[in-house]
């Protein structure tokens, strides 16, 4: 019976709805949640499993034997039908975990689904008011250390606010319609960690948070999402609204160590991080600099950017490449050719897409930084 039940199981597997994790849409799920109904990858089936089996009942197809009760409830709901059950009221600003996002972000949207029951319900979560208020790990900007701030997100006038005294000023007030959120916790070396980066005065600033619970942090990065949708609907009416919600909180196209060469013949090579968000290459001393040392703009290739593989000097080792621009050249070295594959492949797609309005005004907050910059570098030789 065992094995019929087995058989069973595999076959099921092979259905168009059970290729791909019910949670996470990882390809080839070999576990499923019995009481629930669904068949799920390794990852999301450790997330069920710290749901308690009072939520969810998990087993392997493979390695755990099947009575035919928990066979027939997996052939009466599959993933089709527990998607219509627990996610009939996914807010358009939600995030849906894809295979490669961070775990915090997989562990919230299964216990928002099958432990919270958020999207049974209409009820709107906390997320949606456009007003939250809560306390956040935020790291200092002259400091490694990380303090606890009152952070506050307002809808109704764009900004996202931190004080370091509740009955002080704000320290800061950023415009949410302007910001990016990104989980970061292989940075900060904290599970539940997000980077926010925005521009002031000309340049990019990078504030690095956590929260002490997954939930909270997830709350915070789809409240911003929230409002940032919403401001983008005023902005634009006529737009496709799933289509502007793709690109609320854009993940940064690429991040890494490389040596960059200084501008100069007799300079050498240094230690950056590199950061790739969207059209703004900028590169750090330190990947959690409140600022980076300088930014690229990536522009369209017949307006004279280019990228292509360069030969090091003998003296360097590594695998080198030219980042041409109007400006000037910058040069690179990785220290794999996998990686300098990866870096002119992403920057040459980048290059091929024509700009857009937004992309142009980008480039003008970096032009006139780089232009700043240089003045500054000229009055101080």
């Amino acid at each position: 019976m065992a094995e019929i039940n087995r058989r069973t199981l595999v076959q099921l597997l092979k259905l168009p709805e059970h290729l791909y994790c019910a949670d996470c849409g990882a390809e080839g799920p070999k576990w499923a949640s019995y009481n629930i109904g669904i068949f799920i990858c390794t990852e999301c089936a450790a997330c069920h499993r710290n749901l308690g089996s009072h939520i969810s009942k998990v087993k392997s197809v493979f390695m755990d034997n099947w009575d035919l009760a928990q066979v027939q409830m997996m052939k009466d709901m599959g993933n089709d039908k527990a998607k219509e059950k627990y996610q009939v009221h996914v807010p358009l600003c939600y995030k849906r975990p894809c295979p490669t996002d961070v775990q915090v972000l997989k562990e919230q949207w299964i216990q928002a689904k099958y432990l919270r029951q958020e999207f049974i319900l209409p009820e709107k979560p906390i997320y949606l008011k456009g007003f939250m208020e809560g306390y956040l790990w935020k790291r200092g900007k002259e400091n490694e250390k990380f303090h606890l701030r009152k952070f506050v997100l307002n809808e109704s006038d764009d900004s996202l606010r931190y004080y370091v005294k509740e009955n002080k000023e704000p320290k800061l007030v950023m415009k949410v319609s302007e910001l990016n959120a990104v989980f970061c916790p292989m940075k900060v070396d904290h599970a539940n960690a997000m980077q926010i980066t925005f521009v002031k005065d000309g340049t990019t600033r990078n504030i690095f948070v956590y929260a002490d619970d997954g939930k909270d942090i997830v709350n915070w990065y789809m409240a911003i999402r929230s409002a940032k949708l919403n401001q983008m609907q005023i902005a634009f009416p006529e737009s496709d609204p799933n289509e502007v919600a793709k690109h609320l909180t854009p993940e940064f196209l690429k991040e890494g160590w490389l040596r960059k060469k200084g501008p100069r013949s007799g300079d050498t090579y240094r230690l950056r991080w590199l950061t790739l968000d969207n059209r703004r290459l900028m590169y750090l001393t330190n990947p959690l600099d409140p600022y980076p040392k300088g930014e690229i703009f990536i522009g369209y290739k017949e307006n004279g950017f280019s990228v292509d593989k360069y030969i090091l000097d003998v003296k360097q080792v590594g695998f080198g490449f030219i980042l041409e621009t109007p400006e000037r050249s910058f040069i690179f070295s990785s220290d794999s050719e996998e990686e300098q594959k990866e870096w002119i492949e992403v920057l040459q797609k980048i290059m091929n897409q024509p700009l857009t309005v937004q992309d142009k005004n980008t480039a003008i907050i970096v032009q006139k930084r780089h232009t700043f910059s240089s003045q500054f570098h000229a009055l101080k030789v």
